[in-house]
């Protein structure tokens, strides 16, 4: 169940992302022929309104179609509803429309768990620092890390409960480049010693791994539906600031923080995992997968909404369209590309996954 529910958040974040880009379009009055799930052979279809709705069989994404880019289509090129011959600001707002239905989507995902959860009070914290996940290949899981381990200490030092633990042992990690912190840990129970060196990135530590504190987050209810709104405000706002800062700093460290971007499996199976534990955690990660996807798509990439809006800012530049030849040779560059690390990333984390591991005899 856990992992059917991942999948059906997934699949409904990628539904409102291409509902975007649809209602901008329709709203203008602009054509559309294709509202798709999922890329390559169709598996379901309905056709509705001259519209084809369709589930397709690769589940990576999706796309809304244009007349514009059928050759067969018997629309004439000149009819001024199809989407090449509206004026830059209208293809413009269908460009921008799914990074900001993901923006609006994890605002109202957060204005609910305000509503129906409440708002944060603090933690409910018990001592030890959680290890909710490890990338492999790293520091972390050099040392012995596994997730679901609970480190208490760091060279003698009690790290206590709560945030504050997570702080201090973030900043432990960070002040110590390639030296060796002894860590006093517990697993299933068990107490254990783990020696573990964090990796030297621009003279600060990095380990690989997902800490939070130990314990559960604790709610109270909502003063007003004015607290509920400055909560979701300032909520979208820190974690999509944390989330351009990861992009920021895996393209300026890219060597050092490449083993760590995560691929369908792995936001799959960290979504199971939230989905057992219920409550609140749903809603942060809906709304943090939301930001995700709204920021990835924002970037200035090949078959990305970024890279189609960066093409219509160099035809505004040149105040006339670019070449097709070349915006095709950009958009099949594009998908070549999204599919090749799409599959890249779905063999690294399956190879990672527990069951995986536990075949291979690691």
């Amino acid at each position: 169940m856990g992992v059917l529910t991942a999948l059906a958040i997934l699949a409904g974040l990628i539904v409102v992302h291409e509902a975007g880009h649809f209602f901008a379009a329709t709203w203008q009055g602009i054509r559309v022929s294709g509202f798709s799930v999922g890329f390559g052979p169709v598996l379901l279809e309905k056709q509705r309104r001259g519209v084809q709705f369709a589930l397709r069989a690769i589940p990576l994404g999706g796309f809304v179609s244009f007349p514009d880019d059928d050759e067969d289509s018997s629309i004439p090129l000149d009819d001024p509803d199809l989407l090449r011959n509206r004026p830059l600001h209208q293809r413009a707002l269908v460009i921008a429309a799914g990074v900001i239905a993901n923006l609006l989507l994890a605002w109202a995902v957060l204005m609910a768990q305000g509503t129906f959860v409440g708002i944060p009070a603090g933690f409910s914290a018990t001592p030890g620092v959680l290890v909710s996940g490890v990338q492999q290949g790293l520091a972390a899981a050099a040392s012995g890390l596994k997730a679901g381990d609970r480190i208490l200490a760091v060279d003698g030092l009690d790290l206590g409960g709560g945030q504050s633990a997570v702080s201090q042992l973030v900043e432990l990690v960070k002040g110590a480049p390639d030296q060796t912190l002894l860590l006093s840990a517990e697993r299933q129970g068990q107490a254990l010693e783990l020696q573990l060196t964090p990796a030297d990135l621009s003279g600060i530590g990095r380990i690989g791994a997902q800490l939070q504190p130990n314990g559960s987050e604790v709610f109270r209810r909502p003063r007003s539906p004015i607290e509920v709104i400055k909560q979701a405000n300032h909520d979208v706002a820190l974690l999509t600031k944390r989330t351009v800062d990861g992009f920021v700093t895996l393209v300026t460290h890219f060597g050092e923080t490449a083993g760590q971007v995560s691929g369908p499996v792995k936001i799959v199976e960290m979504g199971a995992s939230l989905a057992k534990q219920g409550g609140s955690s749903l809603f942060l990660y809906t709304a943090l997968i939301s930001i995700n996807l709204a920021v990835l798509n924002a970037l200035p990439l090949p078959m990305l909404d970024g890279g189609q809006f960066m093409l219509l800012l160099l035809e505004g530049l040149r105040r006339k369209p670019l070449p097709e030849k070349f915006q095709m040779a950009f958009m099949q560059s594009g998908f070549v590309l999204l599919m090749g690390l799409s599959l890249v990333l779905i063999v690294k984390d399956t190879s990672q996954l527990a069951a995986v591991q536990q075949l291979l005899g690691r």
